[in-house]
Order: C-alpha cells, then sequence, then structure tokens
C-alpha cells in the first residue's frame, strides 16, 4: 500500500469522524499525533493491516522504552480505540496484557500565598490578570487563555469554563479582587469593538460545530476573546481568524517571573492551580467543593493536595518537638 497516498486518506477520515462526534480540535489533534506515532512505529503499516497485537506492541513499548507516563500511555490507547471502532469500524477486542506504565505518586509543588503574590507583582499585562484567574479561580493555563466575554458573570461573581479537559463544563469562582480589572479590559474590548477598529475586523475562531450553529457568533461581543491573539491566522477549514492568546507565551511570562523572584521551586503555570486547591483546603473548605471547582470528576485526584497538607498528621510530633 503506497503510504504517500494512504496516510492523507486516514487523516481526513478521522478529521471527518472526530468533527461529526464534536470532538475539540485540541483531542483531533492529539488523537492524530498518537496515530501517526503508532502507524510509523510498525513500519507505516496501515492500521487495517494490524490490529490488537501491534497495539499491544506499541503500548508497551512506549511503557518500557520511552519510559512515559501511565496519563500519556491512556490517551494513545483512547486515540487507538478511537481509530479501530469509530473511524476504520473494526473493534479492537481485548488487547492483551499491555505493560503498563506506572503512575507517578510525587505530591505537586505548591506556592505559598505570599510567594504567589510575589510572582504575580512581577508579571506585565495581560500575563499578570491570567496568572491571577489561575491562582485565584483554579483554571488551567489553557481554560485561562480561551476565556471569552460570555463566560463571566459579575454579578454571580461565576465563570464558566467551556470544553474543559474531557470536554466537560464547569463554573468556579471570579475572585473579587479581579472584579475592576476585568470589568476594565471587558469594556476597553467593547469600545473597539463597537467603534469597527480594524483589530476586530476579522471574526473569532470558533470550533466547526459552533460556527454551523451560530454564524454570527464569529464577529458577535459575547464570543471576542477576553484575550485575544495580537496577529490573525487561518482555522481548520482556511478562514482568516483572530485566536486567543497563544499558551506558549503565557508560560515564558510566568517562568521569567519565577526566575526574577525569591521563590527557589520549580513552579509553572500549573502550580497557581495547585496552590489554588491546596489554599482552599487549608482555609477549610470542603474536599467535595474543591473537586468540582476544580473539575476532577475523581475525588481521589483532588485528595493529593492533602498530602501536601499533611493533614496534621493526626497530631504527631517529631521527638525534637
Amino acid at each position: 500500500m503506497d503510504s504517500s497516498t494512504s496516510k492523507p486518506r486516514l487523516r481526513e477520515q478521522v478529521r471527518v469522524v472526530m468533527r461529526l462526534h464534536h470532538y475539540s480540535i485540541r483531542t483531533e489533534k492529539s488523537y492524530w499525533y498518537w496515530i501517526r506515532y503508532f502507524i510509523r512505529f510498525h513500519q507505516l503499516r496501515h492500521p487495517l493491516e494490524m490490529g490488537a497485537v501491534e497495539v499491544n506492541a506499541f503500548l508497551s513499548w512506549l511503557a518500557v522504552e520511552r519510559k512515559v507516563a501511565a496519563a500519556t500511555q491512556n490517551l494513545a490507547l483512547n486515540a487507538l480505540v478511537f481509530l479501530y471502532a469509530r473511524v476504520l469500524q473494526q473493534p479492537l477486542g481485548q488487547v492483551g496484557e499491555v505493560v503498563r506504565a506506572k503512575r507517578s505518586t510525587r505530591i505537586p509543588t505548591v506556592l505559598t500565598h505570599a510567594e504567589a503574590t510575589e510572582i504575580l507583582a512581577l508579571l506585565r499585562q495581560p500575563y499578570q490578570l491570567l496568572a491571577s484567574l489561575m491562582y485565584g479561580a483554579g483554571l488551567r493555563v489553557v481554560e485561562a487563555a480561551r476565556l471569552r466575554m460570555k463566560d463571566l458573570d459579575f454579578d454571580r461573581q461565576v465563570i464558566t469554563i467551556h470544553d474543559g479537559k474531557g470536554g466537560k463544563d464547569r463554573t468556579t469562582l471570579l475572585p473579587a479582587t479581579l472584579i475592576s480589572s476585568l470589568l476594565e479590559r471587558k469594556q476597553r474590548i467593547f469600545n473597539a469593538w463597537k467603534s469597527h477598529e480594524p483589530f476586530y475586523q476579522a471574526p473569532v475562531s470558533l470550533p466547526f460545530a459552533l460556527r454551523r450553529k451560530y454564524p454570527n457568533a464569529p464577529r458577535s461581543f459575547e464570543w471576542q476573546w477576553l484575550f485575544p491573539s495580537t496577529s490573525l491566522c487561518p482555522d481548520e477549514d482556511g478562514q482568516i481568524v483572530r485566536h486567543h492568546i497563544h499558551v506558549s507565551s503565557i508560560q515564558k511570562a510566568v517562568k521569567q517571573a519565577l526566575h526574577r523572584s525569591c521563590v527557589h521551586k520549580p513552579a509553572s503555570c500549573h502550580t497557581f492551580r495547585h496552590t489554588f486547591a491546596t489554599e482552599l483546603l487549608r482555609r477549610g473548605s470542603d474536599i467535595r467543593t474543591v473537586q468540582t471547582l476544580l473539575g476532577h470528576a475523581d475525588v481521589r485526584t483532588t485528595q493529593i493536595y492533602t498530602h501536601v497538607l499533611g493533614q496534621g498528621f493526626a497530631g504527631v510530633q517529631s521527638p525534637l518537638g
């Protein structure tokens, strides 16, 4: 089989099926990455020529040779299960005994409140506001970057996260201390949008299913990005649109602020989310509430933050006092 012609056909098949089932663009790119990796691992054989045995070999190789994390191995498995079941219409069935990647038991790095505010003070806008949302609302960096005007409810002090990790929606806290800054930013963008400034003439990017359902949304104010990119780019269908601020620029800004600070911890954007959860628990919040705010499907994921706190070790004291 000619791989040069089969791969584009397969890529298009995956794309069509994923759009049909309303998968996010991030998931589509991630799944295709692992499907392509699987094909290359088996010397460009077409997936129809392979099956459960080859999938088993690939997943075991990821764990043994590449030493990937358990979550990464599961993502690769999900991509291949989707490929065979939904795209090729040949479900894999039992893959067999796969060498499983070990789950990490490391306790996440967290900041103290003083350390978090020190780093925030060293950031310029809009990165300070973005990082403040990660710390104050427990947002992932991509969730903060993808906020739209309609996602902020100032009256109820609630932020709605659409299509978060796992494709789920959730609501979380809108910090009272950020309301004035967010309102000012919203008003500034509204004035520019209302005045038809060139910067806002291009439509904003929307997932394919939403563009079809709401054809006027890309040019409406409610769907404008809270943190838009400064440049235009083509979307997956080739239309020139404005996307949200790039995640890598936020990560770079936080990294630089961390280096200028007096904080000597291996922190990142995600550390703000860890710190949000730890601070809520330290201040007496119920773990189920924290689970909901973080969007964790399983409370056991949230419980890792109780290990960070140490839970007082049931009152046990060191021999040194």
